[in-house]
């Protein structure tokens, strides 16, 4: 049905009638009016509303919380519809369209835990064994792969709802897209509040976004539309959506899948299992176009494709460690053998020291243990700073927050993205002894750097060869302690953590892949995406 009318009438807008659904509906009409064109809210219910039995992952993108708006739209009682994009199939009902996508909300995830069902010492700060709620299985892979001692528990209603379920202590903790928090501008105050990034927990495709929907015939409506268009989020949410429907588009698979452009590249993160109960595998891939990349996705997740048989890396993994069980699911044999050893060089610190030290930064999992030897008597008001977030895990363990994790594979942008925070501090930096000093080096003219030697490497001696079809190193002493009596075979592929390792091997004029993040997951991620 095509309806002609001036766009100086008042248009209709249809939307749900949940706290974030509307809230999202009245965005759209303050930013039709921004742009001279009026509108008016029609409240419609869907079957999503209605169903209160079943899981997010039987509803989502399948239409249960869009079909009633899309017949509405249809038949001419609504000039539009505004969804949360993920929630709609991936294909169009026929003479419907997607006019314009809002700019994406942050699509970090959020885990609010009860403040007595903390513990700082576990990942997540969750403490053992508590019960969280959530019914998507997509957050159920996710989570029961970084902490699997933990409960999970079906959690359904809007977002209020939800967090009235945790105020009533039915779960320890509930999980929670941080757009829909943000959107409502909700007090969380009273919980314990951790923020999980994209890459940490893989948002839904489409995660944190607004669509706007029309027929397909109003043209001249979708021109008027343009103005809240956002094509950068289209190129972005096309690879996402693509994957979904690559995969089977509205079935219920635990499916992550988040794509961003950054410094001119397309950087694609995918978690997918079969069930919430299985351990998902990961990928990062990018590339310089949007074009063709969903599918370059998927293909990795192939169950046909061949693995590597080997893997070689140069640190002691644990049985339990997030890296050893995502190769073991495909019997990938791993060979864990550290090439260094590491020694304390001081015993007792000055307590002078650390008397006026408004921040201390750990470059690394050693920096933290070695320093906590000394029994610091730290300054109360003291913040931490980490590079990475294998050294944000060794720090709680100790039993403390982190103030700022740099995240990523390059130290410089991390010395910068510190610098200014610590401009005008004193920053205190135990590490290695004759450590490259890539952090204190970005340091401002106005900060005072103490360095704090607690550890030295020796490299061991008589290395054997490895014949892993892939070799991972850890650190620059790694790479100088193999290569010292060992070759690379033309066969082998090599995975470096961190610029400065990698450097290594560019002046070695040898290949290899940095993980976009240097802990157990990048690490996974970059060996998933290597094909044999």
């Amino acid at each position: 049905m095509q309806i002609k009318y001036p766009l100086d009438r008042t248009l209709i807008i249809g939307t749900r009638g949940s706290d974030l659904a509307l809230w999202q509906a009245n965005f759209v009409k303050d930013s039709l009016a921004a742009i001279n064109i009026t509108a008016e809210l029609k409240i419609i219910k869907t079957q999503g509303d209605r169903i209160l039995n079943l899981s997010f992952d039987k509803l989502e993108g399948k239409g249960f919380f869009t079909k009633e708006l899309e017949d509405e739209l249809l038949a001419g009682t609504i000039d539009l519809a505004i969804h949360s994009h993920k929630d709609l199939p991936t294909e169009n009902p026929p003479g419907l369209i997607i006019a314009a996508v809002s700019e994406r909300e942050d699509p970090s995830e959020l885990l609010l835990i009860l403040k007595d069902c903390v513990d700082v010492r576990q990942k997540l700060s969750l403490k053992f064994g508590a019960t969280v709620g959530t019914s998507s299985n997509r957050r159920k892979a996710q989570l029961l792969a970084y902490r699997p001692d933990l409960e999970i528990e079906e959690l359904r209603g809007n977002v209020p709802t939800r967090i009235e379920k945790l105020r009533d202590e039915k779960y320890d903790a509930i999980m929670i897209a941080k757009a829909g928090a943000s959107r409502l501008n909700i007090d969380l105050s009273e919980f314990h509040v951790e923020v999980l990034t994209p890459n940490e927990i893989i948002p839904a495709p489409a995660q944190g976004v607004l669509a706007i929907q029309i027929r397909e015939q109003d043209e001249e409506l979708l021109k008027a539309l343009q103005p809240l268009n956002h094509p950068k989020v289209a190129k972005e949410l096309s690879v996402e959506r693509t994957v979904l429907k690559l995969f089977g588009g509205g079935c219920h698979l635990p499916l992550g899948c988040y794509c961003r452009k950054e410094d001119g590249m397309y950087q694609v993160f995918t978690s997918k299992a079969d069930t919430g109960d299985d351990f998902p595998d990961r990928l990062f891939l990018e590339a310089d176009s949007y074009k063709g990349l969903a599918e370059k996705v998927v293909e990795r997740f192939n169950k046909d494709r061949k693995f590597p048989s080997s893997v070689f890396i140069s640190r002691d993994i644990s049985e339990q460690s997030y890296f050893r069980k995502a190769l073991e699911k495909h019997n990938i044999t791993i060979e864990a053998r550290s090439l260094i050893r590491t020694v304390p060089v001081i015993t007792k610190l000055d307590s002078y020291i650390l008397k006026h030290v408004d921040w201390i930064f750990f470059s690394s999992k050693n920096a933290v243990e070695y320093f906590f030897q000394l029994d610091p008597l730290l300054p109360k008001a003291v913040k931490f700073g980490v590079m990475g977030s294998g050294s944000e895990e060794m720090l709680r363990r100790k039993g403390y927050f982190t103030d700022y994790v740099g995240v990523g594979v390059d130290s410089a942008d991390v010395a910068i993205e510190f610098a200014k925070l610590a401009n005008g501090t004193t920053v205190l930096f135990p590490g290695a002894e004759n450590s490259l000093r890539s952090i204190q080096q970005k340091m401002s003219a106005h900060t005072k750097v103490i360095d704090l030697p607690v550890y030295e490497t020796v490299m061991e001696e008589d290395i054997e060869l490895s014949t892993a079809e892939i070799l991972v190193f850890t650190s620059p002493s790694n790479v100088d302690a193999y290569f010292a009596d060992n070759l690379l075979d033309p066969y082998q592929k090599v995975i470096a953590i961190g610029k400065s390792t990698g450097k290594k091997f560019d002046e070695m004029g040898v290949k290899y892949i940095l993980p976009f993040s240097p802990d157990e997951v990048g690490l996974a991620e970059a060996v998933f995406g290597i094909s044999s």
